[in-house]
């Protein structure tokens, strides 16, 4: 059985230069199904639920063709690829809507650490206590996703020496996030935080991954991955996907993969040293990324977090292929072999390309699998 999937997914726009250039109040006020982040360098698109592997693709790719369109009459604009601002302009904040106070406080507290492009993965689970145990599952193995798709080596035209820069930098908030041990505790917890002031609203939970619904903490009916770089190739970004889906759907058949059940930490502080053991992991993730030593959840042991993937990655196959999806999981062999985008950008650094370079060469790759993808599959689902 497929569980339903969408996505919200954060670009920035700029010059085919490599230069980020803010436009999403322009985008916003002319193109339906487009938002606006507090800065207006970067804008966000979201698909709808979607069941179907194929769809979701097109719902990815065709309102970036949209965008580049409208882009392309603005001016000599198109989208970037990376999590970061890559080239320059961290020292500066530019408002897309001067009038929010939610943006005013976010723009006094946190700065550009917020001025990322990230991908968000939500999947559908409505039974609010299997999504809790589902959160926990995927809260410890987060890193992972990291690890997959870490496109942000730069900042301000220079390495800074960790993959992910962006979830090196990015305020998570509150500071101190616990593995929610049920629904209850998930509520009472949001309250709590309400009334220190902690979170200044119920979407001011910046964590790698949170309960989400329309009511939240109340009615909640999907959970949601963030710690994902951008990802911008499409296929690249299924594959994520597909993984995050098929252990989902082993969880769902097996319920003692629950972390709280499963780890051989003692009972007593079990919770507090998962949470721990993931913090210093997601740490370690945003350095290296596939490369980075971690520490399992299960039982403390050392392992690569590419080894890992692998482990898990051999434990779901027969899961994506029972439910038709096994064409969409197996390209994230291809990024194990390659590594992601900020590995192949580091290492092609390292032989003597600038980054605008790199970036330029991105912004058209990205373009050309877009009129690919558009080209060969989304005219076959016009429908």
């Amino acid at each position: 059985m497929l569980l339903s999937k969408g996505l919200e997914i954060e670009m920035y726009t700029g010059t085919p230069q490599g230069d980020i250039v803010g436009l999403s109040d322009q985008i916003v006020e002319s193109l339906d199904g487009f938002v606006r982040e507090p800065d207006s360098r970067n804008v966000e698109y979201t698909t709808a639920p979607i069941y179907s592997y194929d769809r979701l693709l097109c719902a990815i790719v065709r309102p970036r063709q949209k965008l580049r369109a409208y882009l392309e009459r603005l001016g000599d604009y198109t989208l970037l690829p990376g999590s970061t601002l890559s080239l320059g302009g961290s020292d500066r904040f530019y408002r897309s809507d001067p009038n929010n106070p939610y943006h005013d406080y976010i723009e006094h507290t946190y700065g550009t650490k917020v001025v990322t492009a990230s991908i968000h993965i939500n999947v559908g689970i409505s039974d609010p206590e299997l999504l809790m145990r589902a959160c926990r599952l995927v809260r410890v193995e987060a890193p992972l996703y990291l690890a997959l798709s870490a496109s942000s080596p730069f900042l301000d035209g220079q390495p800074t020496g960790s993959h992910s820069t962006r979830w090196q930098v990015f305020p998570k908030t509150p500071v101190d996030v616990p593995l929610f041990e049920s629904h209850a505790h998930f509520i009472e917890w949001t309250e709590d935080q309400l009334k220190l002031g902690t979170m200044q609203n119920v979407r001011h939970l910046w964590a790698s991954v949170r309960p989400n619904g329309n009511r939240r903490p109340y009615d909640l009916n999907r959970l949601e991955l963030r710690i994902c770089d951008l990802i911008v190739d499409p296929i690249a970004l299924l594959s994520v996907m597909a993984l995050l889906e098929a252990r989902l759907a082993q969880l769902l058949a097996d319920p003692t993969l629950d972390p709280l059940e499963r780890s051989t930490f003692p009972a007593s502080t079990r919770a507090a040293d998962l949470v721990a053991l993931t913090d210093a992991n997601e740490a370690a993730a945003a350095q290296l990324s596939l490369d980075a030593e971690l520490r399992h959840w299960q039982d403390g042991r050392k392992i690569l977090a590419r080894d890992w993937i692998e482990e898990i990655y051999s434990e779901v196959w027969a899961i994506a292929k029972q439910n038709g999806f096994s064409c969409f999981l197996s390209p994230l062999k291809k990024i194990l072999r390659e590594g992601n985008t900020a590995q192949q950008w580091l290492q092609r650094h390292a032989s003597g390309f600038e980054s605008r370079e790199l970036i330029m060469q991105g912004i058209q790759a990205m373009a050309a699998q877009e009129r690919e993808l558009e080209d060969k599959l989304c005219q076959l689902l016009v429908a």
